[in-house]
């Protein structure tokens, strides 16, 4: 079949969808992880670094891959990652061991880099002043659209084929979207070509490094995504374990978990159209904390011993979840207009999915840590909350820098 179609897609939609299918890649184990086990014969301790690989390469490449995809070009850089992700997964289809597997899911992570750093520039590079905000609000719902297709697509392929089956599927998903880019997605310069909007002068990278870290937005939205990231992560990362120890079946809880997935993007494109009706960004920030920590109360907390009814905790955790994803689109926007220059909008964000995926790294492990010690997870409201009061007093950093 021919790509004519997608001509007449705007470039833009075309930057979310590649990364909605780079966010594939990342949500794709855990339906496959049963399988997984029984063909590979993956321990529990090597599942887990199956889970935590692919953000090793946010977690120590994250600033030096967004300066690659300033100096490379963001086209190119976003064809790139989407290249690497079809490879790998088409290798991860033919892996015989849990080391190759755990190679290439590591290399899928550097792929996902390279598409997720150069969206926000590029879709600024193909819309208008007013479409902004709301565009890059969609463009901040790409991982909760990801998860929850994989969440619930994933079973499906299961049941029918193979688990590698599974894994060339998204690689020709992938293949697919690189066409796509490629065909729909203008091309643009390399940063040392490109004249600063804000400065006048072109930028070498190690310029664009100290500027971005000697500037004080980077910092904060960085700061904030990994507070965000770290709390939401950790609850939906163990959402089904807590589920399933309510005696939900396994694919009761995969529907549930993806249904928490798909309101948190819509809280992502929420953000972008209260943004683009004049709404402060530090308020948004404040209300996505704010709904988070009586979300997390309300899922988690005990009183007397008692929790609240099932469906009534499963409307917290969408309130958690739907509501805290304002943050994210609010984010990436305001990451955007706090670059120190044009030419180190994908270097900022960068720098933000580093400290996100630090976060994704460490939130998990600290929320079970608090229920380990706890014998339960009744406690695991007291990280969220220490969590969205450190965002709320970042928020304020936020809405200061923005100038509001």
């Amino acid at each position: 079949m021919q790509l004519r179609f997608l001509v007449r897609i705007h470039p833009s939609w075309i930057v979310v969808l590649a990364g909605v299918s780079a966010a594939m890649h990342i949500s794709k184990l855990p339906p496959a992880l049963p399988a997984l086990q029984l063909a590979l014969n993956i321990s529990l301790v090597q599942a887990g670094f199956l889970f935590s690989m692919v953000h090793l390469a946010g977690m120590t490449l994250g600033l030096g891959v967004g300066l690659s995809a300033d100096a490379l070009g963001l086209r190119r850089s976003m064809i790139a990652g989407l290249t690497i992700l079809t490879l790998a997964s088409l290798g991860g289809g033919f892996a015989m061991d849990v080391s190759s597997l755990l190679a290439l899911r590591a290399l899928e992570g550097l792929g996902f880099l390279l598409v997720v750093m150069p969206a926000p520039a590029l879709i600024r590079s193909t819309v208008t002043a007013q479409q902004l905000s709301t565009r890059i609000g969609w463009w901040g719902s790409y991982m909760p659209l990801g998860s929850a297709i994989a969440l619930l697509l994933g079973p499906m392929a299961l049941f029918w084929f193979p688990w590698p089956v599974w894994w060339w599927l998204l690689a020709a998903v992938s293949c697919v979207m690189g066409l796509a880019v490629w065909i729909c997605v203008p091309a643009t310069m390399p940063v040392q070509l490109t004249p600063s909007a804000k400065s006048g002068v072109s930028h070498t990278w190690q310029q664009r490094l100290g500027l971005t870290l000697r500037s004080s937005g980077p910092w904060w939205v960085a700061l904030c995504f990994a507070v965000y990231s770290s709390q939401w992560m950790a609850v939906i990362g163990f959402l089904p374990t807590v589920y399933s120890q309510t005696g939900l079946t396994t694919g009761m809880t995969g529907v549930l978990t993806a249904c928490v997935a798909l309101v948190n993007a819509v809280g992502n494109v929420a953000s972008g159209r209260l943004l683009q009706n004049g709404w402060r960004a530090e308020r948004l920030l404040q209300i996505g904390f704010l709904s988070m920590t009586l979300g997390a109360v309300g899922a988690f907390g005990q009183w007397q011993g008692e929790s609240l009814p099932l469906h009534l905790r499963f409307v917290c955790v969408l309130a958690f979840s739907g509501i805290g994803g304002l943050i994210p689109g609010t984010l990436f926007s305001s990451a955007v207009r706090l670059a120190p220059s044009e030419n180190t909008i994908s270097t900022t964000i960068g720098y933000m999915q580093q400290w996100s995926a630090l976060g994704q790294f460490a939130g998990p492990p600290l929320v079970a840590w608090v229920a380990a010690i706890a014998g339960g997870w009744q406690w695991t409201w007291a990280v969220t909350v220490s969590l969205s009061a450190l965002g709320l007093l970042l928020a304020r950093r936020i809405g200061h820098a923005i100038g509001h």
